[in-house]
């Protein structure tokens, strides 16, 4: 059945602004409305992936979670983005490797696999924009994988908060996550950035007052 187009789906994402009638007419009739709590998992691993979710509002955060319960945050994924790890199990055929979680109410579309290849093969613009956010979401990754790797965690704190700042109204646990370590270690070193009058810590909040001690910490 023939339903009417959300308007906020070509603002969002133009790449299906300009689509063949016949194309667009299957856009129009496959693509599925939906809606997630806060707080509610879209994907977790070892799911199967059936259909790529267009944001039209709200945000998800992609995470990998350790045995253990410890999670890092991979990516964000906002309106008029794409999620890459979906993408790559479209494309591959492959279960989830990730936790999609919903860190506000999201509500979107949803392009069901077939309906998704049929765009990509055949409609440049649409195959072209996928594949531009696909580069750039591995590039921040990549970044990512640099970070945890190879630079302390007080600098990646520090980096965090300056880029933060100047006020920060998420809790310890919140933070942890973020930059994938735990709560015990990043309040211990948000105290000692307090001690040296860089932050001021208060309930599910941390001021930054010296943003430039913090960034040449971040720097190394």
């Amino acid at each position: 059945m023939h339903q009417e187009r959300d308007p906020r789906v070509t603002e969002q994402f133009p790449a299906l602004a300009a689509l063949p009638a016949a194309l667009a007419a299957e856009v129009d009739r496959q693509a599925v409305p939906v809606c997630f709590g806060a707080g509610q998992v879209l994907f977790d691993v070892g799911q199967a992936c059936q259909a790529l979710p267009l944001v039209l509002a709200g945000t998800i955060r992609v995470v990998k979670r350790a045995g253990s319960g410890r999670e890092i945050r991979l990516y964000q994924v906002t309106p008029g983005e794409i999620c890459i790890i979906t993408l790559s199990c479209l494309l591959g055929a492959q279960e989830y490797a990730a936790t999609g979680i919903a860190d506000s109410d999201v509500s979107g579309l949803a392009l069901p696999r077939p309906l998704f290849m049929t765009l990509l093969e055949g409609h440049a613009p649409f195959r072209q924009r996928v594949f531009y956010l696909f580069a750039e979401r591995l590039a921040g990754l990549m970044q990512l994988v640099e970070e945890v790797a190879f630079r302390k965690l007080d600098q990646r704190l520090a980096g965090w908060l300056a880029a933060q700042g100047p006020l920060v109204q998420r809790s310890h646990q919140a933070i942890a996550d973020d930059l994938g370590s735990v709560r015990e270690i990043v309040s211990r070193l948000l105290r000692q950035f307090e001690e040296q009058g860089w932050v001021r810590l208060g309930r599910e909040r941390v001021e930054v007052l010296d943003a430039g001690a913090l960034e040449r910490l971040a720097g190394g």
